[in-house]
């Protein structure tokens, strides 16, 4: 059945507008919670030693599923329900072991594998996984940070030396080296306007921002907020510039405004946080990788994960572009 025979003579709106709409429309709906709702207690999700003590990268797709790395062993990308079910959903090749994932504008994935130099690009429709960048200058690249273009940054710490660089990916995977000379570079995001670069130094305590300029390169080196105890992790924003940041053994989840102010903390089971991601019906539900324990955790927020929004953004320009597509019958 062709859709367009079916057109109601008075509808102008052209059909792939109305399905694009349709879910930003949803999206500022569920911008704020219900009065009723508990925010900011966190649970567990998945059972104890799910994964490995190796956890990390989480990521949710455009459907709502939460990825992680080292699910029931190591070397592997474990992919966990809403409802804490989950499985391995991928095991990689030879030696490689991930840290970060991020899902990029057209629902494929990258992977940071810290022991082959590597990121990955992963077809999630077939798995097929083929090598994106690799450069044997990167000492492991750990988290990755994604533009709503799809260029990468690669936050690149040097354990033993208490060092770190932050590495530039281009679409087409050309590497460059984006910031040297810093501290143990770890957790790293983007601003929701693609302006501010943020990356953590966990051995130092520092959160450090950056301006992106037009060619990617970073300039304006700000200070963000410098911690007296415990370490960092990974970090997320949400969809009004706030950043999420793991407190890696202090067992807790830090809201910063776009300043540096902090807003909030949120203590979490156990004491070693590693990363942190949004997703759930409304952009509005964290999932924290926890090492201790080897299981993901879950708490509400007050407004949704930047990374979840453009993953619906995503889906429905490609479900108007599929309804264009069928109703010019090509």
């Amino acid at each position: 059945m062709h859709p367009s025979r079916y057109a109601l003579p008075w509808l102008r709106v052209p059909l792939q507008t109305l399905l694009l709409a349709m879910p930003l429309a949803t999206l500022s709906a569920c911008a704020s919670p219900p009065a009723h709702e508990a925010l900011f207690l966190a649970t567990t999700l998945t059972a104890a030693h799910s994964f490995t003590k190796g956890i990390e990268g989480p990521a949710v797709d455009a459907e709502g599923n939460i990825y992680a790395v080292n699910f029931a062993r190591q070397q592997t990308i474990g992919k966990v329900r809403p409802d804490g079910s989950g499985e391995v959903w991928l095991s990689l090749p030879g030696t490689s072991i991930a840290n970060g994932i991020r899902f990029g504008s057209r629902g494929q994935m990258y992977l940071a594998d810290y022991m082959e130099h590597t990121i990955y690009l992963v077809d999630p429709a077939t798995r097929a996984l083929t090598i994106h960048a690799r450069d044997a200058r990167m000492t492991q690249p750990n988290d990755i940070a994604i533009t709503k273009d799809d260029v990468l940054y690669a936050s690149d710490p040097n354990w033993k030396e208490n060092t770190g660089r932050v590495w530039r990916i281009a679409q087409d995977g050309t590497v460059s080296l984006a910031l040297d000379t810093m501290g143990t570079a770890n957790g790293i995001e983007v601003s929701p306007d693609g302006k501010t670069l943020y990356v953590n130094e966990s051995v130092q305590r520092n959160i450090w921002a950056y301006t992106i300029e037009a060619d990617g390169s970073l300039t304006g080196k700000r200070l963000l907020i410098k911690f007296d105890d415990f370490g960092m992790d990974g970090m997320r924003v949400d969809v009004d510039g706030n950043l999420y940041v793991t407190r890696y053994g202090k067992g807790s989840v830090v809201k910063l405004s776009p300043q540096g102010r902090i807003l909030r903390e949120i203590s979490v089971p156990g004491a070693k946080p590693s990363n942190i991601t949004f997703g759930g019906p409304d952009g509005r539900t964290a999932y924290v990788t926890e090492v201790v324990q080897g299981r993901l955790l879950q708490f509400h927020v007050d407004r949704p994960g930047l990374e979840w929004q453009r993953a619906q953004e995503n889906k429905a320009k490609a479900s108007a572009a599929a309804a264009s597509k069928n109703v010019s019958g090509e």
